[in-house]
């Protein structure tokens, strides 16, 4: 059996239940804007901070204060003769597998979901089991 057979058979949904078949983007992100986090993995590891935006599509979080990197823009001069570019410092998406949500307390958990009374999703703490 040849390889391009085999991938024919497979679809991408079957072997990541989380992750559409229209692209891989993630049906429900348990990470979501604001949210303190703290990162896991990397370069950064143990550093927390605030989520500032989630790509579904790419499964990928920004994370102010993490993965910084040095952009360099052209200097260019504005009509009122400020300049503007040079090197500048921006944060950088990390993989959201690599993040994992602050508890009240202070410590990294898992996230689980329940059903409220109204019937919506919910976003419980593993560690604590109260409602994150």
């Amino acid at each position: 059996m040849r390889i391009s057979d085999w991938s024919s058979d497979v679809c991408s949904s079957d072997l990541f239940p989380s992750h559409d078949s229209s692209g891989g983007a993630i049906k429900m992100a348990k990470i979501r804007k604001g949210d303190t986090v703290q990162v896991i993995a990397g370069k950064d590891k143990g550093t927390t901070g605030t989520v500032i935006s989630v790509d579904r599509i790419k499964a990928r979080v920004l994370v102010e204060g993490v993965n910084r990197m040095q952009r360099h823009t052209k200097e260019t001069t504005s009509e009122r003769g400020v300049k503007v570019g040079g090197i500048t410092t921006v944060e950088s998406a990390i993989h959201i597998s690599n993040v994992m949500l602050v508890d009240g307390d202070g410590k990294a958990t898992r996230i689980g979901v329940r059903k409220d009374d109204a019937g919506k999703n919910v976003r419980i703490s593993r560690r604590s089991g109260k409602d994150a």
